[in-house]
């Protein structure tokens, strides 16, 4: 006699994943998973629901349909994988951003220190560049003075 054929369910939050199948390992084995989705609850008996009876037209074959998206896979999920997070890793993650913040803040502050280097090393290149003229021109005059007084 044939075992009697149940349906499994199970959702990643995009899509529901409906199979009749006669155990939860012939489940596991249709949907292709690496993992017991029955141990951590995220996969369960469906009595039943549109799926359910799309798998019972279709025994062994995986039925896809579209899920009510990432809120509604968060519901699902056992209570214990939906905990709050502990104050430790609320204060990790404030710390995380206070500090992440300042990084932004001191980056800021270092690209607008460069670009004042860079106007101040421009001003001193011109400043530099016209007293190297100022330099030429006056030994240009004193080298034709000294022509002039050697009589050349």
């Amino acid at each position: 006699m044939a075992r009697k054929l149940k349906v499994f369910g199970w959702s990643d939050g995009l899509h529901d994943y409906t199979v009749a199948a006669t155990s939860r390992a012939k489940a596991l084995e249709a949907w292709d998973v690496g993992r017991d989705l029955f141990k951590d609850g995220t996969a369960k008996e469906v009595a039943a629901g549109p799926g359910h009876d799309a798998a019972l037209a279709t025994p062994g074959a995986v039925v896809t349909r579209p899920a009510g998206g990432l809120d509604a896979a968060l519901k699902a999920l056992p209570a214990r994988m939906r905990r709050k997070p502990s104050r430790a890793e609320t204060a990790r993650a404030e710390k995380l951003a206070a500090l992440r913040g300042e990084l932004e803040a001191l980056e800021d502050e270092a690209e607008a220190a460069e670009i004042a280097f860079a106007e101040r090393r421009a001003a001193l290149d011109a400043e530099a560049e016209a007293a190297a003229d100022a330099f030429d021109q006056r030994r240009t005059q004193l080298e034709q003075a000294i022509r002039a007084a050697r009589g050349r």
